[in-house]
């Protein structure tokens, strides 16, 4: 059985959590290690203990930095109960850094692999701070195996030209963990009953200020026709009085975290479409990112509505699926829901309906081969098998 130790930025990060059930599944045993984020809790996995490494902040790089150096000098008495891993997975540029020490505590030299799900703002610096965290970067990859990342511009935009890497690359889109065999598309459209409003659903990691502004403006002056329903844990580093706002914006309402993905059916089937934009870091990691959103929304039969010139939207023209939107500002969406009606909906719907929904999810046959895709590279490292075969940056 291959052992994976999985050093992870946030312990109560759903996608962390969604990624050990994944491992499990496909037959790895994982041993998780990782910080803690402020109030947040632990992203609970049955029969699996974390090891926590310390406290971070969200959207405190340095103070991480700090917790990552101090978390350092005791990792090795921090992990010493724990049986060498085969593979090393680190999430995020800090935890590669971690890795990097957890790799000199095993003589066995396990397998390196770097997971980077989101492109920090500061590797794309161009001045100093960019180029000294860059060398950084390539300094701690500089023995791993494999980079794993989740959309296809994140490696034409900054891994190929920019990050010097040169890592094999396996894509793992951020689609739906499907472990029951029972999960299902929605097959039937769900329009809003007469004189009750359209709903959109925006759910997930809410950290894009933008968004929250431009949806609540387009609540206000739609009148109750439309609402707009948010889920999920919001970065509240990122807005002044998340909470405040949400309260006096009329036809905006927050209804807290919910479990991936064992809330996602009821919590889609409550709304007709999905804000797939953000602006966090726009142009940037946020034109290039291809969100959870995107594939539960469509799982669910929940519309997306992304914005032009991201690959979100060229992932949507692609299907010929959801709304585009040349510009997301509170007048677009308004043009856009003054000419919606049942039949507009049920013609979208049925066009995205129509679609193999293998393409939204991670099945038990895909677990089990990202757990062999490992396990060939801790095989590779110890000189006992040929190279697995992935895509090179």
């Amino acid at each position: 059985m291959t052992h994976v130790l999985y050093l992870a930025h946030d312990l109560s990060d759903p996608a962390i959590r969604r990624r050990v059930l994944t491992l499990l599944a496909g037959g790895a045993r994982v041993t998780l290690a990782g910080f803690r984020r402020g109030q947040n809790r632990l992203a609970e996995i049955k029969g699996v203990v974390p090891v926590a490494l310390g406290e971070t902040a969200d959207g405190q790089f340095l103070q991480r930095m700090a917790a990552v150096a101090k978390a350092s000098l005791s990792l090795g008495k921090t992990l010493s109960g724990i049986p060498a891993p085969d593979v090393i997975l680190a999430r995020n540029l800090e935890m590669l850094a971690l890795a990097k020490r957890a790799m000199s505590i095993y003589a066995g030299q396990p397998a390196l692999v770097y997971e980077c799900l989101d492109i920090h703002r500061l590797l794309l610096n161009k001045g100093k701070p960019g180029q000294m965290l860059n060398a950084a970067q390539r300094y701690f990859a500089r023995d791993a195996k494999l980079l794993i990342t989740s959309s296809p511009a994140f490696v034409e935009n900054y891994f190929k030209p920019v990050s010097g890497l040169g890592l094999p690359v396996l894509l793992q889109e951020n689609k739906v963990l499907a472990l029951d065999a029972t999960v299902a598309a929605t097959s039937q459209p769900r329009p809003p009953a007469p004189g009750e409003p359209w709903k959109i659903g925006w759910f997930g990691a809410l950290r894009c200020r933008k968004s929250l502004e431009i949806l609540a403006e387009f609540a206000k002056r739609m009148e109750g026709r439309v609402e707009i329903i948010l889920r999920g844990r919001p970065a509240y580093s990122e807005f002044s009085d998340f909470d405040g706002f949400v309260a006096g914006a009329p036809h905006v309402h927050f209804h807290g975290p919910y479990k991936n993905p064992e809330d996602l059916a009821a919590i889609y089937n409550e709304v007709q479409f999905t804000w797939a934009i953000d602006f966090f870091e726009e142009g940037q990691n946020s034109s290039w990112l291809l969100p959870n959103r995107l594939y539960e929304g469509c799982l669910y039969g929940a519309l997306p509505i992304a914005l032009a010139g991201t690959e979100t939207a060229r992932f949507i023209e692609k299907r010929d699926i959801g709304f585009v939107l040349q510009n997301a500002g509170a007048d677009d969406l308004a043009a856009l829901f003054n000419r919606m009606n049942p039949q507009t909906y049920a013609d979208a719907f049925n066009t995205l309906s129509a679609l193999d929904r293998k393409q939204w999810l991670t099945d038990r046959d895909d677990c089990r081969l990202l757990v062999q895709q490992l396990s060939s590279l801790a095989k590779s490292a110890s000189g006992h098998a040929r190279e697995a075969q992935f895509s090179p940056v």
